[in-house]
């Protein structure tokens, strides 16, 4: 295959994962919802049936969790000094594969349309298209694709702040790449992002099942507002 996806994601451990998420849901619930929202990201994703899934891991013990429902994913383990480094490395160690197309995405988007991802791969297939991104609701982006690796990328860039996108865009300017832009979308970092995916009418997934399952959840922001 000459089609890529490489899908960044960390062991579902409490205290290492969506430590934003758990000031307001405690560690524990903040893993239990990441785990699902991996496996919801995973099972979508496996319908790319033409596109190599690379799940790239941040491990403690370098231990990669097993997937038997999805038996063609690739495991890998992350590697940089940083976010940025770590996926100029996973993008490089694809390229290096032979890959022709590659985008990145997050474990965080468990309502992500797969749509988005195909168009993605449509548009790199366009020798017009150097690079396509998602731009994320914060600021962000939730997807990055290329046809090249572009190192200055991933240089530079104020990670996990609303000026990511607006940089990245910059740093593409300054390759002289063209770049393709997807539709907007939004990751879960937060109890309002929470919000939004449980008031939504999207499809069932195991993210939305275990809100449900989590009254104590929704008491605690109700309570505190930010769900009214």
């Amino acid at each position: 295959m000459s089609k890529a996806l490489i899908i960044f994601a960390r062991e579902p451990v409490p205290g290492l994962v969506k430590t934003r998420l758990a000031r307001d849901v405690g560690e524990q619930v903040a893993a239990e919802l990441y785990a699902a929202m991996l496996d919801d990201v995973l099972e979508k994703v496996a319908l790319l049936v033409d596109v190599r899934l690379l799940v790239f891991w941040a491990t403690k013990e370098g231990q990669f969790p097993f997937f038997p429902a999805i038996p063609r994913l690739e495991m890998f383990e992350q590697h940089g000094a940083d976010l940025g480094e770590r996926m100029a490395n996973a993008f490089a160690a694809a390229f290096g594969e032979g890959i022709q197309e590659c985008c990145i995405i997050g474990s965080d988007l468990p309502d992500l349309p797969l749509e988005f991802v195909r168009q993605a791969f449509h548009m790199l297939e366009e020798e017009t298209t150097d690079a396509v991104l998602g731009p994320c609701s914060d600021g962000g982006y939730y997807l990055l694709g290329m046809r090249r690796l572009c190192s200055r990328l991933f240089e530079d860039v104020p990670w996990s702040t609303s000026l990511v996108l607006e940089t990245s865009l910059e740093r593409c300017r300054e390759a002289g790449l063209n770049v393709g832009l997807l539709p907007e979308w939004h990751d879960i970092d937060t109890i309002e992002d929470l919000r939004r995916l449980a008031l939504s009418s999207g499809e069932t997934s195991r993210t939305r099942d275990l809100l449900q399952h989590m009254p104590a959840i929704f008491h605690t922001v109700t309570t505190s507002g930010a769900f009214s």
